[in-house]
Formats: structure tokens, sequence, C-alpha cells
């Protein structure tokens, strides 16, 4: 089955098996800011980045869902899943992975903003979860309930903390709303959030929809990032 250049094997671990890894050094900085020479020496000394180029990942971010999955057992053989900020592909190729599609199944809808790469065993859509036209595609594409709605969705970073956090926290809740719509019941979330001052108003909202919410960042995640995940578990139904 063709998984858009990622080598088939079943379920994966989050773990980089012991795989040793390169130390690389940008040799010229000839007309590049010291910003993104600092940038590109850890992207090529990212021990994630490397493991990604050897396992046939799309991006490093397959890793950290990797490790969600393998701390929360969200994904399952036979379920309907839908991925947000899918682009340009590393999550869902691990979903995948789990799920095991054949190439003509439409249980995995993957859309993004941005175009990406087609996939065996997903309908891939390009489109804002902000803008309605682009929900009701999604919907009519998904064709009912799922068991589990993903998102890795992120914006451009400004660099200044509160505004990247708002706007980070914007694309969660979106995401939350529309995964009370088209969530089974007993169904699953997860959603990239910044820390900061509005996280904790989501995390309860989501309290009051899902039996069990848990915060949790990946070993993939950056240990200087503010980045982490709210996962809830057990979907009470709709209202």
């Amino acid at each position: 089955m063709a998984r858009g250049g990622h080598k088939p094997g079943g379920r994966r671990s989050g773990g980089m098996g012991g795989a040793r890894t390169t130390t690389e050094r940008v040799k010229s900085a000839r007309g590049r800011k010291l910003s993104s020479t600092l940038w590109l020496q850890r992207q090529l000394n990212d021990p994630y980045v490397q493991a990604a180029r050897r396992d046939g990942y799309r991006s490093r971010a397959a890793y950290k869902l990797l490790q969600i999955d393998e701390r929360f057992e969200l994904l399952k053989p036979g379920q309907r899943v839908v991925d947000l900020g899918a682009a340009p592909g590393g999550w869902t190729q691990v979903i995948v992975d789990q799920l095991e599609p054949d190439e003509d199944d439409t249980d995995i809808v993957a859309i993004d903003i941005l175009e990406m790469e087609p996939m065996g065993g997903v309908k891939v859509l390009v489109g804002d979860i902000e803008d309605e036209a682009a929900v009701a595609e999604l919907r009519a594409a998904i064709g009912g309930l799922v068991d589990v709605v993903l998102s890795d969705m992120a914006v451009a970073t400004t660099g200044h903390p509160s505004t990247d956090h708002l706007r980070t926290m914007t694309l969660a809740e979106a995401a939350f709303v529309f995964a009370c719509e088209v969530l089974a019941p007993h169904g699953a979330f997860a959603t990239k959030v910044f820390q900061g001052a509005d996280e904790p108003a989501l995390f309860k909202a989501l309290q009051q929809r899902f039996e069990k919410v848990r915060r949790f960042k990946p070993k993939a995640s950056r240990a200087d990032s503010v980045e982490m995940f709210l996962v809830a578990t057990g979907y009470k139904g709709s209202e």
C-alpha cells in the first residue's frame, strides 16, 4: 500500500530505538541572518529530524503523535479519524500506520490550509477550519460521525508570546468546537495548545464534554517550547 513515502510496518513506537545521531555544522552563513543560521543548525542536529529522515516520515511531528498514542492508545484499526492541520503529513502517516486502511478507504480525512501530497487510504482536503465552507466540505467528506479528531494546527509564530498563545488557542478552540460536532459517543480528541492564560479555560471546557482530560508534552516537543497537547477521551455526546 502506498503511504506517501513512508515505510509500512504496523504499529510503531514513539521512541527512537537508541539510534545514533550525527552532528552537523552549517558550513557557510554568508548572506544569511544569524537567527536563520541558528535555526538551520538546530534542524540539522535535531535527533527527531534525523529520525524522521531515517524512518520515512514527512516531519519530526510524527513522533509527537506516536508518543501521544503510545501513552493514551487513541488509534485503533477500523476507526474513523480526522486530522486537522495535517500538512506535510507526518501525523497522517502515523494514523495510516496504526489504522492500516485499504487504498480506497475513506475513513481517514486530512485537511490543512496548505496543499499536501496524496497518501494511500486518506482523503486529503485543502481548507481552513475557521472557514464555514471548508468545514461543510470536511463534514461532507466524513459523511457521519468519527471516532477520533486530532489537531496539530499551528500558526506562524511572531515571537511575541502573548500573541502566539492567543492565536494558537483560537485554533485549538475551533478544533474543539468541530470535534464536538462530529465525534461519536466515547470518541477521543487531542489538540495542540500553547501554555498561557487562556489554556485553563479550554481545559475546563473539555472536562465538561469528555470523561477524562489530560495535559501531555511529548518528548519530541522541544524542551524550550511552550507547546503541549490536551488529550480528551470518553466523549459524552452532543448536547
